[in-house]
């Protein structure tokens, strides 16, 4: 009877052993599931919009020009009509929010002009138009009263996007593009590319640092900084680039080289955490401490697991 009893409170105690190692697995792993549940949903989202775009394609035989150069010649003179008049209608924060050209009345399903692919950071974001609570939520939105991103000299499309959300990464690791680096710009006709040419950090009520700069395409990102904090801003100036031929090929090329050497950039990492920048390090940590603690639940749990193998295998012995 007494050995009853023990084996009884034995598979309780291990019972409840499991079930707080996973409550706890759980609870560190929650927003690495998010983010990769955000990810899924952002290639849905761009998928479909992909998708309605050759329902929206209708061909224009009249204008003589391609399928969508309509909508590309009105988006270029409400470009120029932002250059010409300083942009003055970007007064303030809000300036931003309100849409100011809507693509709805044109016969689209809601206010998304394309995409932002990033390969440095791994991420592809649909763009949306107006930078209000709705869009930020969902991915990148484009500040109103600036360029729509359809490209062109005395242009500068700015794309917001959250920082330090736990169910989407989306600009978290901005601060590691350099010079150099691409990034994409997909709108309803063409994939633009960009290069980073500098980053900056600005008050948020410095909109000058967003305008639209004399004789360059330019595409900025815009993020809270530092991360987790909110008193200042994180800006990346990004130049066009014209080169045609195997670029985005070899791009690909680059981004299976980062791919296969993933662990080894994680250990080099860990050895220059000292060089990283504040934000950079409590992301290191945000990222690394979870792991660590899930490794240790899980050596705890083996040991627990074969712990009570042997301690059942001597009792039946006896």
């Amino acid at each position: 009877m007494k050995r009853k009893i023990n084996t009884n409170i034995n598979r309780c105690l291990t019972i409840l052993a499991l079930l707080l190692l996973a409550a706890g697995l759980a609870m560190i792993q929650y927003p690495n599931v998010c983010q990769h549940l955000y990810k899924r949903k952002a290639e849905q989202i761009i998928s479909d919009y992909q998708d309605r775009l050759d329902e929206y394609t209708r061909p224009q035989p009249e204008s003589g020009g391609g399928e969508w150069d309509w909508l590309y010649e009105m988006i270029v003179q409400y470009n120029e009509e932002l250059y010409e008049n300083g942009q003055s209608s970007l007064v303030d924060a809000f300036s931003y929010q309100q849409v100011g050209f809507g693509l709805v009345r044109f016969g689209f399903d809601e206010e998304m002009i394309g995409y932002l692919s990033i390969p440095k950071m791994g991420i592809e974001l649909p763009i949306y138009l107006g930078a209000n609570r709705e869009n930020m939520a969902n991915g990148a939105a484009h500040l109103t009263q600036t360029s729509l991103p359809v490209g062109g000299i005395n242009t500068n499309a700015v794309f917001a996007a959250h920082r330090g959300m736990s169910t989407a990464a989306m600009f978290r690791n901005i601060e590691e593009l350099e010079a150099g680096d691409e990034v994409l710009v997909t709108n309803f006709r063409e994939t633009l590319t960009y290069r980073v040419a500098e980053t900056v950090v600005i008050d948020p009520a410095d909109i000058d640092a967003i305008l639209i700069q004399k004789d360059r395409d330019l595409v900025t990102l815009i993020t809270c900084h530092p991360y987790r904090y909110n008193y200042q801003r994180y800006v990346v100036y990004c130049e066009r680039v014209t080169e045609t031929g195997n670029e985005s090929d070899e791009s690909g090329e680059k981004n299976g080289e980062r791919n296969g050497q993933a662990v080894v950039t994680g250990l080099r990492t860990i050895f220059r955490y000292a060089e990283m920048s504040k934000s950079q390090q409590r992301i290191f940590l945000e990222y690394w401490i979870p792991v660590g603690i899930t490794v240790l639940l899980i050596i705890l749990a083996a040991v627990l697991l074969v712990f009570k193998r042997k301690k059942v295998k001597k009792c039946t012995e006896l």
